[in-house]
């Protein structure tokens, strides 16, 4: 095919033993073994959406090595209405700290969608692992037989709305145990809190090499210059994610720097708000060529990995962050990163080390001049952060904390 066509996924996905000459035959061996101990053992991981944001991305590549080394998964996804999914997007905005003003009977209808999926599903498993608080209620469904509960926490929890978050808080209480993935986001809470660091899978199409060749024609199929300097933004669009900031400190570095911005990205299928983003956006970028706004749909992993290798800079500009693993996914790729010192991006940034820190718009535009400006500088960050992602943010890194969480819930059996 040409090679300016979109590029099809990967049809095979990769084994265990692929990633030793990443991770060394070591830490294999080490993934194995853990394995052994818990074999057989059944898993069930649940959340909101099968595409789209990084849960799904994780879920996609965890669960078959899961599989592979005889921990049997199943990964299944509630369903709900428009409604649901617009509060449950409320929700998710309180808990990031933003004013909530729901409707009387919004927890209601958030239990009621709940028990609806609770009453459908089987939880026959021996470790349920819920994600986020969408299908946190389906705790509901535990019994007094061995079984073992987890909640996942991928977003920032550090200062949430207080109404939501004591809706909440009396579910996630009933689980075994609880994860997050910044020491800053856990919670007064009655059960075990553990530190899980999200993860890129780096033999996934996002993620793995490709040639300069390839990266060109993506660059040019999307009018956008190789010639000159890329700053780039890939995430949904959400206003978390603050894509207008991003525009606003592209055009302070444009009075000064001839460059170009990329703002790449699509939405979550549980996410009502992305439609109302995008046209913010786009009426944010009318009148400057230089501004390429790229709606693309969940499949397109090997266009996402060509505009973060063909990029100068990569941005990450979130006014709040779970954790962001395009951050993680440029560093992967050895891009100078700015980005702001929210929710779990510090630890993937260490300011000056791994890429740089900001806290506003001018702080985002100062930053990005001068990595203009020091090229050898921004090459030794990026050098830094591919190295920090490949100790810390690995696909192998989160089976281990898995197997290991696995065997400590285990204990007392």
């Amino acid at each position: 095919m040409s090679t300016t066509e979109v590029a099809k996924p990967s049809a095979v996905l990769p084994v265990l033993q692929d990633y030793a000459a990443i991770v060394g035959e070591p830490e294999i061996l080490e993934l194995r073994e853990l394995a052994r101990r818990v074999a057989g053992r059944h898993v069930k991981m649940v959340n909101s959406t099968a595409v789209g944001g990084g849960v799904a991305e994780i879920l996609n590549r965890l669960v078959p090595l899961m599989e592979e080394v005889n921990v049997p998964t199943r990964w299944e996804v509630i369903t709900g209405g428009e409604k649901f999914f617009h509060i449950t997007k409320a929700f998710h905005n309180a808990l990031h700290g933003a004013p909530y003003e729901g409707a009387a009977d919004w927890f209601e209808t958030f239990l009621a969608t709940n028990e609806e999926n609770r009453r459908r599903m089987r939880f026959d498993e021996d470790f349920v692992v819920i994600h986020d608080p969408q299908p946190v209620a389906l705790i509901a469904e535990r019994n007094s037989g061995p079984h073992r509960w987890v909640w996942r926490c991928h977003i920032d929890l550090s200062n949430p709305n207080a109404q939501v978050w004591d809706f909440l808080k009396p579910w996630v209480d009933r689980y075994d145990a609880s994860l997050f993935s910044s020491p800053q986001f856990t919670r007064g809470l009655r059960i075990p809190q553990y530190l899980f660091f999200p993860t890129i899978d780096p033999l996934a199409d996002k993620n793995r090499d490709l040639e300069p060749e390839f990266v060109r024609d993506v660059l040019e199929k999307f009018h956008i210059d190789p010639a000159r300097p890329i700053l780039t933004q890939i995430s949904r669009f959400d206003r978390l994610k603050d894509p207008v900031g991003v525009i606003r400190a592209y055009r302070l570095v444009k009075k000064y720097e001839d460059c170009q911005l990329v703002l790449a990205g699509g939405s979550a299928t549980d996410d009502p708000e992305g439609a109302a983003v995008l046209q913010e956006v786009e009426q944010a970028a009318t009148g400057d060529p230089d501004i390429h706004v790229l709606n693309l749909p969940p499949w397109s992993h090997v266009e996402i990995n060509a505009l973060q290798r063909g990029s100068t800079i990569v941005i990450q500009k979130s006014l709040r962050e779970g954790f962001g693993l395009t951050v993680s996914e440029a560093l992967w790729k050895k891009k100078p990163v700015v980005a702001s010192a929210v929710g779990g991006i510090p630890s993937q940034v260490i300011h000056k080390l791994t890429g740089m820190l900001v806290h506003s718009a001018e702080g985002t535009a100062y930053q990005i001049r001068f990595l203009l400006a020091n090229p050898s500088f921004a090459k030794v960050l990026g050098e830094n952060g591919y190295q920090h992602v490949k100790e810390h943010f690995l696909l192998t890194q989160n089976l281990k904390r898995y197997l290991v969480l696995f065997l400590v819930l285990l204990q007392g059996d």
